[in-house]
């Protein structure tokens, strides 16, 4: 019986994650900053971790979470008033498949993108 998910991501330097996700997304960090490679950081209902990987290419970093949100036109104007960067090719927009979403990518180029259902 699955109840929840989190996602774990690769990260360069902790304190710049925590910093992004933190100053500019809104997170909090669970638990203590105890371990030197692991971070996990929560907002709302969800969770993301991340793992130190110190070595990885941001270009060449597949990591990926898409996160289901409620009122999305919200959260994207705060995020344009904070001046946090929008993926290039992700501003808000309906999808086909039902979905108006947008898309950032953190400082390791972990793509995530925002998506609420549409009627």
């Amino acid at each position: 019986m699955l109840t929840q998910i989190h996602p774990k991501l690769p990260m360069r330097n902790k304190a710049e994650t925590k910093k992004y996700y933190i100053d500019k997304l809104g997170f909090e960090q669970l638990r203590s900053d105890d371990f030197p490679d692991y971070l996990m950081l929560r907002k709302d209902h969800i969770e993301i971790h991340f793992f130190l990987f110190a070595e990885i290419n941001p270009k060449e970093n597949y990591g990926m979470v898409y996160i289901r949100v409620s009122d999305i036109d919200v959260l994207y104007q705060s995020l344009l008033d904070a001046r946090v960067k929008i993926h290039p090719n992700g501003s808000l927009q309906t999808k086909p498949w039902g979905q108006k979403e947008f898309s950032l990518l953190d400082p390791d180029f972990n793509l995530l993108t925002f998506g609420e259902g549409v009627s």
